[in-house]
């Protein structure tokens, strides 16, 4: 009981659920008897039900990703999965499989009614009553502590990542260029994104805004004001995939971290989502617009590809609003002057 202990006390130390995932499984594989641990990910596309290994052992150790699951080549049918596709259909909290020489245990991550994490275990014997018992045990740890990282990384307001979710997030990732390439360890993240461009794949970081949200909290109140700033978070969500990342700043300022995409794709892609709020009805409202600025994040420290992203932001809201502007662009155009930044301190 004392090393289970232990690996629950490492399990709930971190702060990320990718490697709060990698933990539970790296917690449950040492536990005897065990042949096999996967997280698996549960999504819909075009309306069917699937599931693909979100992290998997492989050469030994624990690896992850967080590619985009509809282009996953390792993506199946959850239907494949009887008894798990019966289980989530029923909003069960485990499924049993018994095959000649292979026991598999399933046991969904249920958030917000909804499920699209399942943790896997399997053994070539049958789960005893008691194995059971503490596999569940650790399991409810963390499941509980998962609900617990979603509650504080989230706005109360419209479900979206908050603002010190971005700031461990990027400044995590940002120096590296969120990239692709494999590192090394028990808890490698894999991003397996390829793309068929011949211009490269990079990663871009939008800075989002309600044209003249001010007038529309002093026009309609700020009950108004709220539901224009819900409605705007499901628009995004539903103008970018699952493993981009969407957050609020605060007021009304929403930041994307849109991952793995040409720069051709980013501006058609950004400006599809410009058109859709320009096109949607808001109740008692009526139309509301956006201006949105975006950069690369591939060069610089985080605070300088914030800062950049800022600026194209403020051009697009002093030149007309209701349009999407790349700071690349700007500069070599001579409509803004780069900047040298240090963390915390801009040099002009």
């Amino acid at each position: 009981m004392k090393p289970i202990l232990q690996h629950l006390v490492e399990m709930t130390g971190h702060r990320d659920h990718l490697r709060l995932e990698v933990s539970v499984l790296s917690t449950l594989q040492k536990l005897s008897g065990i042949k096999a641990v996967r997280a698996l990910e549960l999504f819909t596309d075009k309306g069917v039900a699937h599931v693909r290994p979100r992290t998997w052992v492989e050469e030994g150790q624990l690896v992850s990703t967080d590619s985009e699951a509809a282009a996953d080549p390792r993506r199946e049918l959850l239907e494949q999965y009887a008894e798990l596709c019966e289980c989530v259909k029923n909003q069960g909290d485990s499924a049993l499989a018994h095959r000649p020489g292979r026991h598999t245990l399933w046991l969904p991550v249920w958030m917000h009614e909804k499920v699209s994490t399942c943790l896997e275990v399997t053994q070539s014997r049958p789960f005893s009553a008691h194995k059971l018992e503490v596999i569940k045990g650790v399991f409810l740890v963390y499941q509980n502590y998962q609900n617990l990282l979603d509650y504080s990384e989230r706005d109360a307001l419209t479900g979206l990542f908050n603002r010190k979710t971005f700031d461990e997030q990027f400044s995590r990732n940002a120096a590296s260029g969120l990239s692709s390439s494999r590192p090394q360890g028990a808890e490698a993240l894999v991003n397996e994104e390829v793309t068929t461009d011949s211009e490269p794949a990079q990663n871009w970081l939008a800075v989002v805004d309600i044209d003249h949200f001010k007038l529309v909290n002093d026009r309609f109140g700020h009950l108004y004001g709220d539901e224009v700033l819900i409605l705007i978070a499901n628009i995004l969500r539903s103008s970018f995939r699952s493993h981009d990342r969407i957050f609020r700043f605060g007021g009304e300022e929403f930041v994307v971290l849109l991952r793995n995409i040409t720069l051709a794709r980013a501006h058609k892609v950004f400006n599809r989502f410009r058109e859709t709020v320009q096109e949607y009805d808001f109740p008692q409202v009526g139309r509301v617009t956006v201006s949105l600025g975006f950069v690369g994040t591939s060069r610089g420290s985080p605070v300088e590809i914030l800062g950049q992203a800022d600026q194209a932001l403020y051009y697009a809201k002093e030149h007309g609003r209701n349009q999407v502007c790349f700071y690349e662009d700007l500069v070599a155009a001579g409509h803004l002057a780069t900047k040298v930044a240090n963390d915390d301190v801009e040099l002009f």
